[in-house]
């Protein structure tokens, strides 16, 4: 006689109490090794069922193996150990199960779709999918192997190829929530927000209380520069889910984009609650408070996101910026200077370290610094500017030249460049070019003239100068 708690339902299957279940698997094991698994083989079925369902995957391939010694051309118990080993991320022997199910049962759809996941989880993206078409010549309007299919051509990347499927997935079913969400995620992914938020609409009108729709409803939203409708979806999304950290942080970042600071402070302040370890919500808040001109407050949380990330550069940039509007400027250098340690390819770190080694009055330096940010942005006219300028005031003449000469190359029409090149050949008596330069300089800004009178006003009343310039 069996120890087993099961009773028979009205349909004439076993059920168990979920309350129990550790006992039922003792009991249905003793009865098992004491060599009566012929008398309860239908039991033993459902019991690897509920092992399934409850994520009991050892004592469930205990069973199945068991039943397999009894009936190893049981296509459905090679199923079920292939799901099993599924669940137990044995994906290559979940492969062989499912192969030696479709080998007793060639034509089951189901068989192809499940062995398809295996595959995929094992990165074999090409037999998954020869899988999942197998399973359509058997049924062809089979939504989960279409879906399947969507899946594993998003996963790649190749998103309007999913975008395909899924709407093969809609014709069969319309009602199938999931397959409107992930067309919302595939149109976002391709940069069509109108499309995305249709399908992120369509998603809430059959789960209406999923924050993750409301949540990426919000982001189509923004992209579409609709704030304060996104603003209201990620209200939603919060309402919905109190600690969807993403979404007070998307919130923050809108907030703060329309100038509402303190509001969008709370929403960074409510991120770093749910999450203290959050530096990039230190370091929103602080980039609000500097933005704010509180730079108290700022370095406070500027210093709180590198104490959780020292290799932080952004916020050691963005420290030094704030050290150096209060005056602070050793601080600010020291901020710079780890900031260039931790990112070599940031031209704004060096820019930035430039600039106030300038103002320090370590030219020498100051140069150095532009220089390295030039390796990095060899196109950028204000640095190159500034290098020309900083060139000047030590008198190096020559490279001052070649440098404002890469200014007029990236932005022929700027007139300080032509101006400041003017000068220096003026010092290196090159008249004839300085004067073609002031011409250029003159004509596209005519208010130059007045700054060159006062630089140099016994050049302005030469009367050669005046012949030269053509004014004579």
């Amino acid at each position: 006689m069996s120890n087993f708690h099961s009773d028979f339902n009205e349909a004439g299957d076993f059920t168990f109490d979920d309350d129990n279940i550790d006992q039922e698997i003792k009991d249905c094991r003793n009865t098992i090794e004491s060599g009566s698994i012929y008398n309860c083989i239908e039991m033993v079925e459902e019991l690897v069922s509920v092992c399934l369902e409850n994520d009991r995957f050892e004592d469930g391939l205990f069973f199945i193996n068991e039943l397999l010694a009894v009936a190893p051309y049981n296509s459905d118990y090679w199923l079920k150990k292939g799901l099993l080993l599924n669940g137990y991320f044995k994906f290559n022997e979940a492969v062989d199960c499912f192969e030696k199910a479709l080998s007793l049962n060639p034509g089951d759809a189901e068989t192809y779709i499940d062995k398809a996941a295996a595959e995929e989880n094992l990165g074999l993206f090409n037999a998954a999918r020869e899988s999942l078409n197998r399973a359509l010549e058997t049924d062809p309007k089979n939504e989960d192997a279409l879906y399947s299919l969507a899946l594993i051509s998003q996963r790649q990347g190749m998103f309007r190829e999913s975008i395909s499927f899924f709407n093969q997935v809609v014709e069969v079913n319309p009602d199938f929530p999931d397959t409107y969400f992930e067309l919302g995620i595939c149109y976002e992914s391709i940069n069509e927000p109108e499309k995305a938020l249709s399908s992120f609409e369509k998603f809430l009108e059959l789960d209406p209380y999923n924050p993750n729709g409301w949540f990426n409803r919000g982001i189509s939203l923004t992209h579409l520069k609709k704030f304060e409708q996104a603003i209201h979806s990620y209200d939603l999304a919060v309402s919905l889910k109190e600690d969807f950290s993403s979404a007070w942080f998307n919130k923050g970042n809108l907030l703060a984009d329309l100038g509402r600071f303190q509001p969008a402070i709370e929403c960074f302040q409510k991120v770093v609650q749910l999450n203290d370890l959050d530096e990039e919500a230190f370091f929103n808040i602080a980039s609000i408070y500097e933005e704010m001109g509180d730079y108290s407050n700022a370095i406070k949380n500027y210093s709180e996101a590198i104490q959780l990330n020292e290799e932080y550069y952004e916020a050691y940039l963005a420290r030094g910026n704030c050290y150096d509007s209060i005056g602070k400027y050793q601080l600010a250098l020291k901020d710079f200077n780890y900031a260039v340690a931790f990112s070599q390819d940031s031209a704004e770190a060096w820019y930035a370290k430039a600039d106030l080694e300038y103002s320090l009055g370590k030219l020498q330096d100051a140069i150095d610094s532009y220089r390295a940010a030039l390796t990095i942005e060899p196109e950028n006219f204000e640095i190159w500017f500034n290098l020309a300028e900083t060139l000047f005031e030590i008198g190096e003449w020559l490279e001052a030249l070649k440098a404002f000469d890469e200014c007029i190359k990236i932005n022929p029409d700027d007139a300080d460049a032509y101006y400041g090149k003017a000068k220096v050949n003026f010092i290196l008596s090159r008249t004839q070019n300085a004067v073609d330069c002031l011409k250029m300089a003159f004509n596209l800004d005519p208010s130059i003239r007045n700054e060159f009178e006062k630089e140099y006003p016994e050049i302005k009343s030469s009367k050669l100068f005046k012949k030269l310039l053509g004014e004579l």
